[in-house]
């Protein structure tokens, strides 16, 4: 039986080949918009739930296909929640991983260790077709500290300064196999997987 094509409102291979190992179970085909020639709408959300909403609904719209999209973030606890929504352009431009940080560092260079706790979040939405009235939303949370300075060279955005405690390490420090175990991202997919397996 042919699977069914869904889109996954990013350009991001590495989220891509991420979640078509899960979505593959359910007879999904998970295609990247970018294959489509879709670039991402503007976020206007003030949530990450709201900003993936406005993702998988354009992807929908654009390709007539179900679809899904994943809006993640750093919160940083003693920033009110910063970066939240903004992770990706906390320094100014979008995606330069370095820039956002420094400027992380710089913000807390004066916090205390007991005062650096933040969590990585996740929101995964599913939508049947752009008008979908229920949307399937799946939320992961990873809870650490913020280092003060780098470490380790995997991974990617905050990684290399999101200390875990349960594995006494950073993200960028963890195997890429193990992260996909653990991460946030990766504890909404499960989230996600118990939804569907409850319709299959």
């Amino acid at each position: 039986m042919d699977k069914t094509k869904i889109v996954l409102a990013t350009g991001n291979q590495g989220k891509v080949k991420e979640m078509a190992d899960v979505l593959g179970q359910f007879g999904f085909e998970v295609v990247a918009q970018s294959e489509f020639g879709i670039e991402s709408p503007e976020e206007t959300g003030l949530t990450f739930v709201e900003n993936a909403l406005i993702k998988a609904r354009y992807a929908s719209k654009l390709t007539g296909l179900p679809a899904i999209a994943d809006d993640s973030g750093l919160a940083v606890d003693v920033l009110g929640g910063e970066p939240g929504l903004y992770s990706a352009r906390y320094a100014g431009v979008d995606g330069d991983d370095a820039a956002n940080r420094q400027k992380l560092l710089a913000e807390m260079v004066n916090v205390a260790d007991e005062k650096r706790g933040a969590k990585f979040v996740s929101c995964i939405v599913f939508l049947q077709h752009e008008t979908d009235p229920t949307p399937k939303i799946a939320l992961g949370e990873c809870f650490g500290q913020i280092l003060r300075e780098e470490r380790g060279t995997n991974g990617f955005g905050y990684d290399s300064l999101f200390y875990y405690p349960a594995k006494n390490c950073t993200f960028a420090e963890l195997e890429t196999a193990e992260k996909k175990q653990i991460s946030h991202r990766a504890i909404a997919l499960k989230s996600l997987q118990q939804q569907l397996n409850q319709e299959a």
